[in-house]
């Protein structure tokens, strides 16, 4: 997704909960007055974790890059930003959101505990805890 982006000539940065606010900020920065696009990822079904192999299965929406890109969402209306519906719909889906509950009991949420992996979903529903970007340079993102 990163790779297609890109070659439209945008910017591409990767954000989530944790980064939101900084990722809004260097959005913002590098956009200047022009229009900021924020892509909720997803996931694809089927994908072993555990035995890589070949992507298989349709994407599928997930709760913590939906709420990731609200708070990314949310940041850059708190600087002024005119928002989208679809920007809007994810800002007051994050804002409404209990995160927290809502990562510990959504399927990748589930999936992660279920395999010992519990920690990681308290980790990923920390807000604004990091100030690294990631911004893709090359093919490769890298923190700035």
């Amino acid at each position: 997704m990163c790779a297609t982006a890109a070659e439209t000539g945008a910017h591409v940065l990767a954000g989530c909960l944790r980064n939101a606010s900084a990722v809004a900020a260097k959005a913002s920065a590098l956009a200047g007055g022009e229009p900021v696009g924020v892509i909720p990822a997803g996931e694809r079904w089927g994908v072993d974790l555990f035995n890589p192999g070949e992507e298989f299965g349709p994407l599928r929406p997930c709760v913590e890059d939906q709420l990731g890109a609200g708070a990314i969402v949310a940041a850059l209306a708190e600087d002024g930003r005119s928002l989208s519906a679809e920007a809007a719909l994810a800002k007051a889906a994050y804002s409404a959101s209990d995160v927290h509950a809502a990562l510990r009991t959504c399927v990748s949420g589930r999936e992660l505990a279920t395999a010992g992996h519990g920690n990681d979903v308290t980790l990923a529903a920390q807000l604004d805890v990091s100030g690294s970007v990631p911004v893709l340079s090359d093919g490769v993102l890298e923190a700035r």
